[in-house]
């Protein structure tokens, strides 16, 4: 039997979790606290809590056994935590087939709307970003040295159901913040999905990958957009020196660049689902 288990058994993990149940593996993961991890096994999963310190005992069994592994786990400043707790027991599964890493493409900082791809250089523009840097070069060969495979997957802004510019207007939180130029690639989590499963087969040939959609555009356009298909008036226009912004949503306005997924469709052969923010914001109205 086929077996994952995903450090950090979130949203983005689930999108990809529950078809893989339906199809007959058995998926196991993490939540930071007992609470999180009761609410996994309600959904059906085998869960653990590891708070990026230390886990449960059961999950040395439960990576013993697996054959893939997937890690969304942030870094912090004193690496990446799955690594540093768990990283001999990874190495040391006898029967893992693959590890995939969510990452993210903060890591190549800002381009001032160029275009990157995974050859891109990357940029340490915040700490987190350092961080992530860092993760990203400690799995690719600390599992190399042990002849496993990992895969690194570069996120683009994740949209979905529950987590899309719809929830935003309803609950008035939605703003429609003017910075000229700036863009922002997107992905929809179901589209994240079908990227992972079919990495887990085998069928890439690179250690990086770029999980985006076809089209940067500027955030007040889906803004917009969402509120058309609603039939709700959008926000008011906010200029982004006026707008009253947390300091993590601000710096994501400090880096602007378009985001290349050429790699995603001729190596892995994907073909995405919702190529841009129009096809995913209609899907998630028809399905509920």
């Amino acid at each position: 039997m086929s077996r994952l288990f995903c450090f950090g058994l979130g949203y983005t993990a689930r999108a990809l979790a529950r078809p893989l149940r339906t199809a007959g593996w058995h998926v196991a993961g993490t939540a930071r606290t007992e609470d999180g991890a009761a609410s996994l096994r309600g959904q059906g999963f085998e869960a653990f809590v590891f708070d990026g310190d230390r886990g449960d005992a059961g999950i040395a069994d439960a990576l013993a056994s697996a054959t893939h592994v997937l890690t969304s786990a942030p870094p912090d400043e004193q690496g990446d935590a799955v690594l540093r707790v768990y990283g001999s027991q990874l190495c040391d599964a006898a029967d893992l087939a693959w590890a995939g890493y969510l990452s993210t493409v903060g890591v190549y900082g800002n381009t001032f709307g160029g275009w990157v791809d995974e050859a891109s250089d990357v940029s340490g523009d915040f700490d987190r970003t350092r961080w992530r840097i860092a993760a990203e070069r400690d799995w690719l060969t600390r599992l190399a040295a042990r002849g496993r495979q990992a895969q690194i997957f570069r996120l683009a802004g994740i949209y979905g159901p529950g987590r899309s510019a719809f929830d935003g207007l309803r609950s008035g939180r939605a703003q429609r913040i003017i910075k000229p130029g700036q863009v922002f690639n997107r992905i929809h989590v179901d589209d994240i999905a079908r990227v992972l499963a079919a990495a887990m087969t085998g069928r890439g040939m690179h250690d990086i990958y770029n999980v985006a959609d076809d089209e940067p555009a500027p955030p007040q356009d889906v803004i917009t957009y969402a509120a058309e298909l609603i039939g709700v008036a959008p926000p008011p226009e906010i200029a982004f020196e006026d707008a009253k912004l947390s300091p993590m949503a601000q710096s994501f306005y400090e880096s602007n660049r378009r985001v290349s997924n050429a790699r995603l469709k001729g190596d892995l052969g994907v073909a995405l689902r919702y190529p841009t923010y129009r096809e995913g914001l209609r899907g998630i109205l028809a399905t509920g």
